[in-house]
């Protein structure tokens, strides 16, 4: 069996282009290789990619394989954990990450078990240590009131999946030098047991609640649908996206995709807002990652202030307009 070299990141893309989420595994990609003195490898699988995938390469990567096939067209789990089976096989790296993403919690657990290695799902850290050079995985745990750090000294590769926002991408660099080849997996169409017979497309206004760098979230507290108009007005003044906890979304107060928790949407902003919210551990665990924290709640014993870094303790329906008015006069000066 081949000697396990180099890290490999699974890309992804979005609408034709280079998925957030792949900038930022390229960025610790590219410092996890360099730490190893080995290269970095990406991945990408679909149906007309190959223009598309050099892009890696300006954002750190040296070799590019793709797998570029008609079976590949609709993301479906057999034929997508089959491919990467066999590329894993054939290039045998050391370190294999992907996203902490729809797609990446479907793929890394079935890939983990096919290659019998482990997976640490969710990471918003990854450290190499110098001496073993096993991989130091940190993520979330309880609901975010601690970090734990996951090492795994038995099955190669070592894999992860990171949370999105956690790790920086890398500049740009157009000069980087570095190769595509396209990798045929050579896989059996009676090995995919499902098929898409139909996409229905999410109509979405404005920034994607995960995308957002801003994210103002409502509670419970926040009484009717009526009042979540104000923190859409506070949203889109500071080029946000509007999330919410459970309750409003099981009232019916805001569409249930924009729920923010272990049960809902993954959110790692440079400002996360939480309104008339109590800070569950459920919800906490869907922000933990939030670089910067404000919490609005009359209660001063709810548990978002246990993890926020400022707290205004007062009724939001006092505090919210004069927060409104002080940032139109800032922003407008």
């Amino acid at each position: 069996m081949a000697e396990n070299k180099g890290v490999l990141i699974v890309g992804e893309l979005l609408d034709g282009k280079l998925a957030s989420i792949t900038a930022e595994l390229l960025g610790i990609g590219r410092k996890l290789a360099d730490d190893l003195d080995e290269g970095l490898l990406a991945v990408f699988i679909g149906n007309g990619i190959t223009d598309v995938a050099g892009e890696a390469i300006t954002l750190g990567a040296d070799k590019v394989y793709v797998i570029d096939d008609p079976l590949f067209k609709d993301y479906v789990t057999d034929s997508y954990v089959g491919a990467l089976e066999k590329l894993s096989n054939d290039q045998a790296p050391e370190i294999l990450l992907l996203g902490q993403t729809s797609m990446g919690r479907d793929l890394a657990p079935r890939l983990a078990f096919r290659l019998g290695t482990a997976v640490t799902l969710d990471c918003v850290d990854l450290v190499l240590d110098p001496d073993t050079k096993l991989l130091q995985k940190s993520k979330p745990v309880y609901g975010g009131n601690a970090m734990a750090v996951y090492v795994g000294e038995e099955g190669r590769p070592q894999m992860a999946t990171i949370r999105p926002k956690a790790m920086e991408p890398l500049e740009q660099d157009v000069s980087r030098k570095g190769e595509v080849i396209p990798f045929d997996p050579a896989l059996d169409e009676s090995a995919v047991r499902a098929r898409v017979v139909e996409k229905v497309k999410e109509e979405v206004v404005g920034i994607k609640l995960e995308d957002a760098d801003v994210v103002i979230c409502g509670g419970r507290g926040i009484g009717s649908a009526e009042a979540f108009e104000q923190l859409n007005e506070l949203a889109k003044m500071l080029n946000g996206a509007v999330g919410a906890t459970r309750p409003p979304c099981d009232s019916g107060w805001v569409p249930a995709h924009v729920q923010v928790g272990l049960t809902g949407k993954l959110v790692s902003p440079t400002l996360y807002i939480g309104i008339a919210l109590s800070g569950s551990s459920q919800h906490q665990a869907g922000m933990s990652g939030s670089k910067n924290i404000v919490a609005i709640n009359k209660d001063p014993e709810a548990n978002i202030f246990g993890i926020a870094h400022y707290g205004v303790v007062g009724d939001y329906k006092k505090l919210l307009p004069a927060f409104l008015e002080k940032c139109k006069e800032l922003l407008s000066g």
